[in-house]
């Protein structure tokens, strides 16, 4: 699974790369909400890891604009400031799931499993001949 990281802090970018390559996903890093609707145009994801708090524009309107034009692609907010405003308005624009930071790698990768996961259930779910 390609998956797409979004946040202005290197370190971050870095250390999502190196542990979510660790466990075989295939890694794309943006520093901007700019840049990620760029790199959502060239190429598809199948999950968002997004940052709230970043300049010009912040993952809570980026999570807006992936929502308008891929609805189905699921998205895990990441933020140092995890009060319960933060994780609400996150949720209610369309996150799956809220992580704080910082996390450890553990974290990191239980959440995108979890995420993961539910998204393969849920396509099983409404695959033809299901029951």
């Amino acid at each position: 699974m390609k998956i797409l990281v979004v946040d202005d802090e290197q370190v971050v970018l870095n250390s999502c790369k190196r542990v979510l390559e660790a466990e075989g996903f295939e890694v794309c890093l943006v520093p901007s909400a700019e840049k990620a609707l760029e790199a959502l145009e060239r190429e598809g994801f199948g999950l968002l890891l997004i940052d709230v708090k970043m300049p010009e524009h912040d993952g809570l309107y980026f999570i807006q604009e992936v929502k308008k034009r891929w609805p189905a692609i699921p998205m895990i907010v990441m933020s140092g400031y995890d009060t319960a405003e933060t994780i609400e308005e996150a949720a209610r624009v369309g996150a799956a799931v809220f992580i704080a930071k910082p996390f450890t790698p553990d974290e990191l990768v239980g959440t995108v499993c979890q995420v993961v996961s539910k998204e393969e259930s849920h396509e099983t779910d409404e695959s033809p001949g299901h029951r």
